[in-house]
């Protein structure tokens, strides 16, 4: 059996996965005054007002949630954000407004930070003196020496044979 190595994309998976799950969870809400009065029904339920929400995440994805999250303590504050608003859906476009950076600018943040955190995860030190182009031409080398990658979270858990990290 092969070693499951961690690649920028299998990061960028496990990172929008942990968005989601977040998203899932239900809505804290202040413990406040009870009533034992039933709620009040409406009768007309205009189709604007009907809010529908996906079911709540399972065990394993809330886990593997709290696995994921911690990545981003070890990058720049900026970098970190690049990547959390990359990984809940925010276009590139938002981004940039947010962290005041050029395109260009934020997708290399975004390339160097998912590195950044594959390279932790497979035991991996970051040399002291790298630019973020060489460690990003780095880790593409050893994806495609990989070859091609599994395309959805269980092929990737499957490929993983139940370690989570």
């Amino acid at each position: 059996m092969t070693e499951f190595r961690w690649t920028p994309s299998f990061v960028e998976d496990r990172l929008a996965e942990a968005a989601d799950t977040l998203r899932r969870l239900p809505e804290t809400r202040i413990q406040g005054h009870a009533s034992t009065w039933p709620p009040y029904v409406q009768e007309c339920l205009e189709p604007t007002e009907v809010k529908l929400r996906r079911p709540p995440p399972s065990a394993a994805a809330i886990t593997r949630m709290d696995h994921a999250l911690p990545w981003l303590r070890h990058l720049d504050p900026d970098d970190a954000k690049i990547v959390w608003l990359r990984a809940t859906g925010e276009p590139w476009k938002v981004i940039c407004w947010k962290v005041g950076m050029t395109r260009s600018a934020v997708h290399q943040h975004w390339l160097f930070a998912l590195c950044t955190i594959a390279w932790t995860l497979n035991g991996r030190r970051i040399p002291r003196h790298i630019s973020k182009v060489d460690l990003i031409a780095r880790t593409r080398a050893m994806e495609e020496e990989l070859g091609g990658r599994p395309r959805t979270v269980s092929e990737q858990t499957n490929a993983m044979s139940g370690r989570y990290i």
